[in-house]
């Protein structure tokens, strides 16, 4: 069953990576959808893709790469489709 979660990811998530490695991630999964930095210092994705993909790219966030240090990551489900690749978005 394909779902779409919106992801927001808190703590020391910007100028680490975080980005690239998720979209990397995702990419190796078959996830589709965006990443992109917020202004507030979060992280914030939407990933579409079977809910197993998906429930492996949440467990990911809460660890992150190497030097991010991660708070929180919140899930909610979205009704906004993704798209067809996994894309970086600029900061919002």
């Amino acid at each position: 069953m394909t779902a779409t979660f919106r992801l927001r990811v808190t703590g020391r998530v910007q100028g680490v990576g975080f980005r690239e490695a998720l979209r990397a991630e995702a990419l190796h999964l078959g996830v589709t959808g965006w990443v992109r930095n917020r202004r507030d210092g979060s992280v914030e994705a939407l990933i579409q893709g079977e809910v197993a993909q998906l429930e492996a790219i949440v467990a990911w966030c809460r660890r992150g790469p190497p030097a991010a240090r991660v708070a929180d990551v919140e899930v909610h489900a979205s009704a906004i489709e993704a798209g067809a690749s996994f894309e970086l978005r600029p900061t919002d």
